[in-house]
C-alpha cells in the first residue's frame, strides 16, 4: 500500500463537497495532491487551503466527461511527480424529478459525468498503476448503487454502472496484488450537491433525514488507502439499503417510491432548474451545504445487528406469506 505521506493523490470533484473534504484530509496527512474540477477559481481555493496545511497541491481544471482533459490531468500528475499512487474518481451529479420531465440530453450528461467520467479516470490511472506495480483506485458510488433511487433514474443508472464497472475491474486485475479497486457507498451527505443538481420536479429538495458529514466520508477514503477493501458502506442507511434490496427487491422499490412521492407532495414549490449538470455554476464551493441539517453519528454494531435481524425476519415472513398464498 502507498503510505499517505508523500503519496501522489489525484482527486476529482475537489472544488466542493466530499472532494474538497477529502483533499483537506489528505493534505493533513502530507499527501502530494493533484486536484481536479470544472471551476478553476473554486478549485484553486481548495489547493490553496491544502498548501496552507503544509501539503503540495496543484489545481488542474478538468471536465471528467472529456477524455482528453482527463488524460491531461494524469499527465500533469506524472510531469510534476513522476507517478500516481491514489486516484479518487469522486465527481457526481444528478437530475431529480420524473425521468420524462428532463431532456434526454440532460439525462445523458448525468451518465457522462458520473459513469463515463469514472471510466475515463480509471483509464487514465491504470496504465501508471500497472507500470509501477501498484496503486489504489477509489470510485465514488452511492447508496443508490445498491438500491433504486426513484425520481433520479439516470443517477441510479450511473451508480449501478459504477458498481458493476468496479467489480469487473477487480477481476480483470487478478494477479496484480499491488493494484486495488475500491468503491465507496455513502448514505445522504451534507454537501452543496443537492442544490447543484438539476431539479425538474418543481419541488424543493430538502430530505428530512440524518446526513453524514463530508469529513466522515473523507476518513473512509483515507482508510481505504491504508487498507483497501472492495466495497464499503458509509452510514447505517447504506447498509440497510444493501441488505433490504438484496432480500426483498420488490418491497424495497415500493417503499422507496412511496416515501419519495409522499415527500414530493409535502415539499414547497420551486422553479425548475438544470443546476450544474450541463455547465458549472458559481454557487456551492464549501465542503458542507451550510444549511442547518441533522448529522448522523456512526451506528453501533448493535444497531446494525438489530436492523439486519429485522430485515431477515421481514423477508422470511414475506416469503412464507407468498408460499401460503401459492
Amino acid at each position: 500500500m502507498p503510505r499517505i505521506p508523500n503519496a501522489v493523490t489525484v482527486i476529482t470533484g475537489a472544488s466542493s463537497g466530499i472532494g474538497k473534504a477529502t483533499a483537506l484530509a489528505f493534505a493533513r496527512e502530507g499527501a502530494r495532491l493533484v486536484l481536479a474540477a470544472r471551476r478553476p477559481e473554486a478549485l484553486e481555493d481548495t489547493a490553496r487551503e491544502c498548501r496552507a496545511l503544509g501539503a503540495e497541491a496543484i489545481a488542474v481544471p478538468t471536465d471528467v466527461s472529456d477524455g482528453a482533459q482527463v488524460e491531461a490531468l494524469a499527465r500533469a500528475a506524472i510531469d510534476v511527480h513522476g507517478r500516481v499512487d491514489v486516484w479518487f474518481n469522486n465527481v457526481g451529479t444528478g437530475v431529480f424529478g420524473p425521468y420524462w420531465e428532463a431532456t434526454a440530453e440532460l439525462q445523458r450528461k448525468v451518465v457522462e459525468i458520473n459513469l463515463i467520467g469514472t471510466m475515463q479516470g480509471s483509464s487514465a490511472a491504470l496504465p501508471h498503476f500497472l507500470r509501477q506495480g501498484g496503486g489504489v483506485l477509489i470510485n465514488m458510488c452511492s447508496m443508490g448503487g445498491w438500491s433504486p433511487t426513484p425520481f433520479a433514474a439516470s443517477y441510479a443508472a450511473s451508480k449501478f454502472g459504477i458498481r458493476g464497472f468496479s467489480a469487473s475491474l477487480r477481476q480483470e486485475l487478478t494477479g496484480k496484488p499491488g493494484i486495488h479497486v475500491c468503491a465507496v457507498f455513502p448514505a445522504l451527505v451534507d454537501t452543496p450537491g443537492l442544490d447543484r443538481a438539476a431539479n425538474v420536479s418543481g419541488r424543493r429538495l430538502e430530505p428530512k433525514a440524518l446526513y453524514l458529514t463530508p469529513e466522515a466520508v473523507a476518513e473512509v477514503v483515507l482508510a481505504l488507502v491504508r487498507r483497501p477493501r472492495a466495497e464499503v458502506a458509509v452510514g447505517w442507511e447504506a447498509t440497510v439499503a444493501r441488505v433490504a434490496y438484496g432480500l426483498a427487491p420488490g418491497l424495497t422499490e415500493t417503499v422507496s417510491g412511496a416515501a419519495i412521492r409522499a415527500a414530493l407532495r409535502r415539499a414547497g414549490r420551486v422553479p425548475r432548474s438544470e443546476g450544474a449538470v450541463a455547465r458549472p455554476i458559481a454557487e456551492g464551493t464549501s465542503s458542507r451545504s451550510g444549511k442547518p441539517v441533522p448529522h448522523a453519528r456512526g451506528p453501533s454494531l448493535g444497531t446494525l445487528a438489530l436492523g439486519g435481524i429485522g430485515l431477515l425476519l421481514g423477508a422470511q415472513w414475506l416469503s412464507g406469506a407468498m408460499t401460503r398464498r401459492g
